[in-house]
């Protein structure tokens, strides 16, 4: 299983992570944290020497309840970060996390890898033809709603057959327009409550049946850090423990914020296997 990334091949038969760049100022953990030239750069360095495969760049927040941005607001906090480490860092994979297609677009034309989109097409709809037209790597996510109201929409009547049959269709479109290099994230914390993360966890392997790449993105979040009673900062050691999981569930993509101790967390999941 492969992804190619700007003609590079990477193997995905050992799992490869991802680490989080936001330079948003209210994301839930490191929100503001990165906020300048110097900082971003050091974060940057520091996650592709503990062995980050891909960086991914977010500046619209996509917690709970996150403020909406205009699209002006978001090109005009991303396109100078991509600038700034395309030109130190020439053969970074970057990801750009957005679900508009014009950010997207930019963001690949300036030399991103891949997007992530985690609306998976659905709150822009030139967002699949983007991707068809770039044949880069996209990242399809399962969400209801929007950022807003995602917390609302947690009813469902049958709910790994909704996300199985979500990601039927998605990729169904996605392939008949053809888009190659599909990633499916199954969206943990996004129109769903801690009980639903937690069996959807569980039942990731059927997320398998897609013969797909799977990105599990857990790291630091609520259904960790309200199930143990501590704070998003105090969320590393449970989300390592998760991260386990997710590799034993069929996860070939870590999406995190602590690099190093992820990178470990595979190299003891290879030795196992």
């Amino acid at each position: 299983m492969t992804l190619n990334c700007k003609g590079n091949l990477i193997d995905l038969t050992s799992p490869k992570v991802m680490g989080i760049l936001n330079i948003t100022p209210d994301s839930f953990y490191d929100g503001g944290k990165y906020n300048t030239d110097d900082l971003i750069l050091e974060q940057t360095e520091k996650m592709l020497s503990e062995g980050a495969t891909f960086i991914d760049l977010g500046a619209y927040s996509s917690r709970p309840g996150a403020k909406d941005i205009s699209e002006e607001e978001e090109l005009k906090r991303i396109e100078p970060v991509v600038k700034l480490l395309l030109n130190h860092f020439p053969e970074l994979l970057l990801s750009i996390d957005t679900f508009r297609s014009n950010v997207a677009k930019r963001g690949l034309d300036m030399g991103a890898a891949m997007i992530n989109d985690i609306s998976g097409g659905d709150l822009d709809a030139k967002m699949l033809p983007t991707m068809a037209q770039y044949q880069a790597p996209y990242i399809l996510m399962h969400m209801k709603g929007n950022p807003q109201n995602m917390s609302n929409n947690t009813n469902y009547k049958k709910f790994l057959e909704e996300i199985l049959f979500y990601f039927s269709e998605k990729i169904a479109k996605a392939v008949s327009l053809g888009i190659r290099d599909i990633v499916i994230d199954p969206g943990f914390g996004f129109a769903k409550n801690t009980s639903q993360n937690f069996e959807l966890l569980k039942n990731l392997n059927l997320l398998k049946t897609f013969m797909l790449p799977i990105l599990a993105g857990i790291s630091r979040k609520s259904m960790i850090y309200k199930t143990l009673e501590v704070r998003a900062k105090d969320a590393l050691n449970g989300s390592t423990a998760l991260h386990m999981v997710a590799l034993n569930g069929g996860a070939n993509i870590l999406r995190v914020h602590d690099v190093k101790e992820a990178v470990e967390c595979v190299k003891l999941y290879n030795a196992l296997q």
